[in-house]
């Protein structure tokens, strides 16, 4: 219907007549010079990207988008701008949006939702009318060409890099008090232990921020802005938000009292992660409502050079069953599917939202929760099938994900407190070896205060700090050196100390190449003789 312009011309023109493209980008005329090194790094890599301009109307972009997937090869669609008018009336701001759909919304206007509407980029990605995405869809939410060429590094370089430090198997989790009821509040909480421990692999550093005082996860709630920065600055494969949300800040940590801020984006000059730059997941209403006039919060850590490399967030209200059948499914892709780019992993966890998913436990426990504790039990299919447009991509669909190769680790089923163990290890390449003994990541290495009163004081406060930091140390010995490829065995020291559920965990790397692996452990504790 409209022709597209093929990349290969705007780079190298040539006679040769390019295949049908895998990639269809959307922009304006004056972002084309600065996606010249994102157009070379694509293909570079074996894609063939056509080009779309923004001036289309957004029936006229999907008439060409589904037309260009007739060819079978069409996977990935990039929308290059942001979807509302610059904030300052921006004549040129304003050329360069591109048009997004608003859905009416159907289920969250029932749970507060106060706009008819619900935007979202989905409608791009559908070919056949079913609202599942058929295309892995992204948008770069950029005003100008300035903007986009920072992005555009920044996606190059996470791609490039070859650091293969901690944070490439952390993520880090910021979590606010859901404050539905004290029924529903404990049945998330529940949940959210059972899918940490399920649904992310063992050989995975998880830390925990929750917004709860009595929680031995809540620092000093006066520093818990600082925490969360802090876990967003220190790098991270994921960096995870779950709670309430609003267009420009996440909640606010309530104590008798008072209350703290998290995050806003006033605070997106605090960004200064250099090394492992996340993915940030925002599971929150508003957090990416990226059609406003004023930028959401997702889209001004997006567009900082240090913040995060993509997010995904939603652009309305949304309800905690959908995205918690959303995140499940997000965390299966990717650790289990272990698809090659961010869009296919938001795209199929999308897909299986809309499916009797059958393969997942966990989407089964949902299932069943929401049957019991959801206002509107017979309306949660559409519910889903609304996330489907709540939740938008900001960032690159492209974005190549590194996966981790396999270490075989194999060690006793239990042991006791005090003794050593052996452990086998098949490395799959020579490098730099931890081996780690850790407590499975619901148990705790000490006995976590009962707080049933909040006392503002230094000390009492000083006491979060310590057993915020203790929580998060999963570690009960560790060892590091350099192996050969190939069987090797070594040694574990189990501490007297230790008891309970734990794991024999594996780090790998060499520079390009890392791996991980981990086998369970029960630790008997040390039986205590009474003295005569």
């Amino acid at each position: 219907m409209y022709a597209l312009i093929s990349a290969f011309a705007l780079l190298a023109p040539t006679a040769e007549t390019p295949p049908p493209p895998d990639v269809i980008v959307v922009a304006a005329a004056d972002m084309v010079p600065a996606l010249r090194p994102w157009f070379a790094h694509r293909q570079a890599q074996g894609h063939t990207l056509g080009l779309l301009p923004n001036t289309l109307s957004k029936e006229e972009i999907r008439a060409s988008i589904r037309e260009s997937a007739a060819s079978g090869r069409l996977t990935h669609v990039v929308l290059v701008g942001d979807a509302a008018a610059d904030r300052n009336d921006d004549a040129a701001a304003r050329a360069r949006v591109v048009p997004t759909h608003l859905e009416k919304a159907r289920v969250n206007v029932l749970f507060g939702g106060p706009e008819p509407e619900i935007a979202g980029d989905n409608y791009y990605a559908d070919l056949d009318d079913d609202d599942a995405p058929d295309l892995a869809i992204g948008r770069l939410p950029v005003d100008t060409p300035e903007e986009l060429s920072q992005l555009v590094e920044k996606i190059i370089a996470f791609e490039n890099s070859h650091d293969d430090g901690a944070w490439r198997q952390r993520i880090n989790l910021i979590a606010g008090v859901g404050g539905f009821s004290p029924l529903i509040d404990s049945v998330l909480e529940m949940s959210t232990r059972k899918f940490l421990c399920e649904g992310i692999p063992t050989a995975y550093t998880t830390n925990m921020t929750y917004g709860s005082w009595r929680s031995p996860y809540c620092p000093d709630p006066r520093k818990f802005h600082a925490a969360t920065v802090e876990r967003l600055n220190e790098g991270s494969l994921f960096w995870v938000y779950i709670g309430h949300g609003q267009k420009s800040a996440l909640d606010r940590v309530q104590v008798p009292g008072n209350h703290y801020h998290i995050l806003g984006q006033e605070d997106v000059a605090e960004c200064r992660c250099t090394t492992g730059q996340p993915i940030a997941i925002f599971l929150a209403c508003y957090t990416g409502a990226y059609d406003q006039p004023d930028d959401c919060l997702a889209e001004a850590f997006v567009r900082h050079p240090r913040g995060p490399v993509a997010a995904l967030a939603g652009s309305r209200v949304t309800m905690p069953y959908a995205m918690a059948v959303l995140g499940t499914g997000m965390m299966d892709e990717y650790f289990q599917k272990k698809r090659a780019t961010l869009g296919e992993v938001v795209m199929h966890a999308k897909r299986r939202m809309m499916e009797d998913d059958k393969e997942s436990a966990n989407r089964a426990l949902l299932d069943a929760i929401a049957a019991v504790i959801s206002p509107k039990k017979e309306l949660l299919a559409a519910e889903r099938r609304e996330h489907l447009y709540l939740f938008n991509l900001l960032g690159d669909p492209l974005l190549r994900l590194k996966h981790s190769e396999e270490v075989q680790v194999a060690s006793p089923t239990a042991a006791d407190a005090g003794q050593e163990i052996e452990v086998a290890v098949q490395a799959p390449f020579a490098g730099k070896c931890r081996v780690e003994l850790i407590c499975r990541r619901d148990q705790l290495k000490f006995e976590a205060p009962q707080r049933e009163l909040y006392l503002n004081a230094e000390d009492v406060l000083a006491e979060f700090q310590a057993t915020y930091a203790a929580a998060n140390d999963r570690t009960w010995t560790t060892q590091e050196s350099h192996v050969p490829a190939g069987e090797f065995r070594t040694r574990v020291e189990v501490p007297a100390e230790c008891r309970g559920f734990c794991h024999v965990r594996v780090t790998m790397s060499s520079g390009e190449r890392y791996a991980l692996g981990a086998s369970n452990l029960f630790v008997h504790a040390v039986k205590q003789v009474a003295a005569e």
